[in-house]
């Protein structure tokens, strides 16, 4: 049954791929609207996970606030895969032309300046058409990393994608990605990491709109082994096809004694500036999982079962 699923998973993705990119633009874009209002209706555990999220984004909301908020939300993550699926088909000038960012100066300095540069994400707006338009704009590949998927043919479909985008995709892997990215950013490269989320339950506890959760710590460790630049960006949507990115002051490292002291100061820095942007454009930021320990942790009424969270929709990508 599980290798049924796995197979069914696959195709639907396959298909998404083959088949949305042939649809012309304004086309997409009502197919995306419409599947978003008819699972926003159907208020599955993705639309109540997102709602219980966006509380916490936006306190004091009305109840019909708040479902103004997640039909948006969706709205929001239904453009990021239509998108997604038909970006291998744009031109360059389109994924230029689609994009505009504040403070580019910060990236291509940064680069210029031989020291390499991290970039790091949360899970707004679309962060491949970000990574596409920075490959167009800077005429530089850049490395990151993926989430491992079930099935492994999909896993190898998004590698396939985001390679066809000018990127270089590592799995998910602790220390021996760690190692990779910090070679590249020796080297002048540049990174480009998702890192709202902590797929590894091990990394670093911050306070997010008043409440912990964990985010991953590779990005202040890889600045603080390699001397590259860390660079918050923060996304959102405009009116279809536009999207709108910040490119943030870079993080210092802190002067203090301790690895992890450092890391836990940068990391809630990197969480600082991904929590304004998120205030500003809630409805763009896609966190369908349970993501405040709240949530995560076993606690009274909670088996650990039921607080381990769903898996991650397939797509899902995560960094550490």
């Amino acid at each position: 049954m599980s290798a049924l699923r796995d197979r069914l998973t696959d195709s639907l993705y396959g298909l998404g791929w083959a088949g949305v990119k042939k649809l012309p633009e304004p086309a997409a874009a009502a197919l995306g609207r419409q599947l978003a209002d008819t699972v926003w209706r159907r208020r599955g555990k993705g639309v109540t996970r997102l709602e219980a999220n966006l509380a916490r984004v936006v306190p004091d909301v009305s109840p019909a606030r708040l479902r103004q908020l997640s039909q948006a939300g969706m709205r929001s993550y239904l453009r990021y895969w239509m998108e997604s699926f038909r970006l291998p088909s744009y031109s360059e000038q389109h994924v230029l032309d689609c994009v505009d960012v504040e403070n580019v100066h910060r990236l291509t300095d940064g680069l210029a300046s031989g020291r390499g540069v991290i970039l790091a994400l949360p899970h707004m707006a679309n962060w491949d058409l970000a990574g596409a338009w920075a490959v167009a704009a800077t005429r530089q590949p850049f490395t990151t990393v993926a989430e491992r998927l079930k099935p492994e043919s999909l896993y190898d479909r998004f590698v396939a994608y985001r390679e066809s985008l000018g990127m270089e995709v590592l799995p998910h892997g602790g220390a021996s990605a760690l190692g990779k990215l910090a070679r590249r950013l020796r080297a002048g490269g540049f990174v480009c990491l998702v890192a709202d989320r902590d797929l590894s339950a091990s990394g670093i506890e911050v306070e997010f709109f008043g409440e912990a959760t964990r985010m991953p710590a590779g990005p202040a460790l890889l600045a603080q082994q390699t001397g590259a630049l860390l660079l918050p960006v923060t996304l959102w949507y405009e009116a279809p096809p536009r999207m709108k990115a910040r490119v943030h002051e870079p993080v210092p490292v802190p002067q203090l004694e301790g690895r992890r002291e450092r890391t836990a100061v940068m990391t809630q820095a990197l969480a600082d500036i991904f929590a304004a942007g998120i205030a500003d454009h809630p409805q763009d930021w896609h966190m369908l999982q349970r993501f405040w320990l709240a949530d995560l942790e076993p606690g009274p009424g909670r088996t650990p079962g039921e607080a381990a969270g769903p898996a991650p929709a397939a797509g899902e990508r995560g960094t550490g």
